[in-house]
């Protein structure tokens, strides 16, 4: 049963991870947009979302489902690696990448976890903070890339 769960979740896993690295590696697209479209995504795959809580409760007392659980979020944590590398130096954000994606990740497993439960209260203002923020990140990014050089 471990293995079928486990490959149940890989399936999922490995379009979304596609998806998701096609997105962010977009070099036409700005982060802001890449941003944007995968917090969209937040809405979109709740039916991921399920399955991978669901397993991820399983794997708590089930060492070779854990196994591969911590299999998948190393894989999520790879794309995000690469595709926070580049807007971390950016934007000036002085924190590790590790830690930066380890944030990352809590927030968003926070979000989903709250909304499978039926639980909204702040996420929409939060939301609109970090987009907030990252546009004045790229906006002073940009001024930074315009000035005149010494």
């Amino acid at each position: 049963m471990d293995n079928l769960f486990g490959r149940v979740l890989e399936r999922f896993t490995d379009r979304l991870i596609e998806r998701q690295r096609a997105m962010y590696t977009d070099p036409d697209v700005p982060f802001l947009e890449k941003w944007r479209t995968a917090m969209r995504y937040l809405d979109a795959d709740r039916d991921y979302q399920k399955i991978w809580y669901e397993l991820q409760a399983m794997a708590w007392s089930r060492p070779a489902l854990r196994e591969r659980v911590a299999w998948v979020d190393g894989q999520w944590r790879a794309v995000l690696m690469e595709a926070f590398a580049e807007p971390r130096q950016r934007y000036g954000i002085e924190m590790p990448l590790e830690a930066l994606v380890a944030l990352v990740i809590t927030f968003n497993e926070g979000i989903i976890l709250e909304r499978l439960s039926g639980v909204t209260a702040g996420q929409k203002e939060l939301l609109n903070w970090i987009d907030a923020w990252l546009t004045d990140c790229e906006a002073a990014a940009r001024k930074e890339d315009r000035a005149p050089g010494p």
